[in-house]
């Protein structure tokens, strides 16, 4: 049934039939139910557009087994099928199928008709009554693209309005006016959808944009302030070429901007976009609106503190309504507001004194690696407080680490010892194990005794991300003694360095 309310916007998704035309993605039977089920039953778009017919019989299994789930729950109206005007075949695989909304694909543009189908535009017309006519004796809905149809608006506007004229008494529940190659600008898309509903006021009419100019969302807005009642997106803007309008960020328009209503649950639009990013193989972008993994992320400092002070740099777009969280990033842009705002979520609580500290170690590693994670901050608050301010007697002045093809790694070291600087180089199996074999050459020759090395292990912070802080500890023994030190860095070898001046320094108190 379609919904009369004038600030009612009806949301027909098509992931599962525009969407898979994205290159390289398919979606199994399963997939594409479980995509189906989320998108009816929690998402709430009000239509599901999951195939096209005679495409193969492994997709008509797969569209039979959707029908029969949205049977016997009540909602077979909301799922459709695209079919074509050739006779009796489509409508024949859509019924077999179990399904009874069809999506008929007609011609709207002029040339389309005359040098593609090579018909008059009388024929092509009387085929698509011909196809209605059987649909409807069939018990069967249909809706009608207008395939082409910005085309057909700018070359052959006459015939556009020559085929509604034909069409508008026959039955189709609504008239959908794609803008098959992503062509149109806002300005157009306003001016030829002011046209359609001034011409036809009665009619339903759905927009179905194409993002090859990146205007599918504004395009879509203009559609909708003249008077369209439904839109056509896809989970991610997935879809042919630059994709779909993505349901995503025109319900955000819809709701925020233009103050219409939707069924759509906000709340689990970051759960389904993260489904078919899974399905599909098609990473979201970071800087997506509303689901990349950036988009609720302040850096810089300053808005972190207006954040801490009532909110000055937060609008509408709160994560909370998507199902996310706002997080604050720790870098060399950070400030004391931001790695705050992390502290407090992990229950730290630092004085201006530590916090200061903290945040100087902060942008120091952030000019080594391009965020530091909200996982990375215990372990860099635990070197910084812990180890980072003891009495150091010994301590790393210089060091070089050379790794080059087809010869050993090779290390040289200078160091301060009670005041004293020492130089040595070695080779070794590894840029940690010359630079250690460098260092015990300077011990050897001041005949201080060594540690031995009982422990490494190299791990990165729980939950960090592929680029995340390396953690080295390291187990040593020294006269009967063994301890762990700790090392944090960007670099697994400047860690584990770290962890052993650290431990220079303990050994010199034994």
């Amino acid at each position: 049934m379609l919904n009369k309310h004038t600030d009612y916007i009806e949301i027909l998704d098509t992931t599962l039939r525009d969407g898979e035309q994205t290159s390289g993605v398919s979606f199994a039977t399963h997939e594409k139910m479980s995509i189906a089920r989320f998108l009816i039953e929690e998402l709430g778009v009000d239509r599901v557009e999951i195939a096209s017919a005679r495409v193969s019989t492994g997709e008509l299994e797969t569209v039979r087994a959707i029908a029969e789930w949205a049977t016997a729950h009540g909602c077979l109206d909301k799922i459709e099928v695209l079919g074509f005007v050739d006779g009796e075949q489509s409508i024949n695989w859509i019924k077999s199928a179990g399904c009874r909304v069809m999506n008929l694909l007609c011609k709207s543009s002029f040339r389309h008709v005359s040098e593609q189908l090579g018909k008059t535009p009388e024929q092509h017309i009387a085929d698509i009554k011909n196809t209605i006519e059987k649909a409807t004796s069939l018990n069967m809905d249909v809706n009608l693209y207008l395939e082409d149809w910005s085309n057909g608006m700018m070359h052959s506007r006459d015939y556009v309005f020559q085929l509604i004229d034909a069409l508008r008494d026959c039955g189709i529940k609504r008239f959908m006016l794609p803008d098959t190659l992503g062509i149109l600008t806002p300005d157009e898309t306003s001016s030829f959808c002011s046209q359609m509903i001034k011409h036809y006021p009665e009619i339903h009419f759905d927009f179905h944009a194409h993002n090859d100019y990146d205007l599918a969302v504004a395009n879509t807005f203009e559609a909708i302030k003249a008077g369209a009642k439904g839109v056509h997106t896809t989970i991610n803007g997935l879809g042919e070429r630059a994709g779909n309008t993505p349901l995503t960020s025109i319900v955000a328009v819809l709701h925020d901007q233009m103050q219409k209503k939707t069924h759509i649950k906000e709340d689990k639009i970051f759960k389904i976009s993260k489904l078919v990013e899974m399905y599909s193989g098609i990473r979201i972008p970071n800087n997506k609106p509303i689901i990349g993994d950036n988009v609720f992320t302040q850096c810089a400092g300053v808005h972190a503190d207006g954040d801490a002070k009532n909110n000055l740099y937060s609008n509408v777009l709160v994560p909370e309504r998507f199902g996310r969280v706002r997080e604050y990033a720790l870098g060399k842009m950070s400030g004391k507001a931001n790695i705050q705002k992390n502290l407090e979520a992990l229950g730290i609580k630092l004085d201006e004194t530590e916090m200061k500290k903290v945040t100087e170690r902060i942008i120091e590693l952030g000019d080594k690696k391009q965020l530091v994670t909200p996982e990375d901050l215990p372990y860099i608050v635990s070197d910084v407080l812990k180890n980072g301010e003891q009495e150091k007697s010994i301590k790393m002045i210089n060091y070089s680490l050379a790794l080059t093809y087809g010869l050993r790694p090779s290390a040289s070291v200078k160091i301060e010892i009670d005041g004293e600087t020492y130089e040595q180089t070695a080779v070794g199996d590894g840029q940690y194990n010359a630079f250690t074999k460098a260092l015990w050459k300077i011990y050897t020759s001041l005949n201080k005794a060594t540690p031995e090395l009982i422990d490494y292990v190299i791990s990165i912070p729980p939950g960090g991300q592929t680029d995340a802080l390396v953690h080295a500890t390291i187990t040593w023994k020294f006269n009967g003694k063994v301890f762990k030190t700790h090392g944090l860095d960007a670099d697994q070898t400047e860690a584990a360095i770290k962890a052993t001046v650290k431990m220079l320094n303990q050994i010199e108190k034994i």
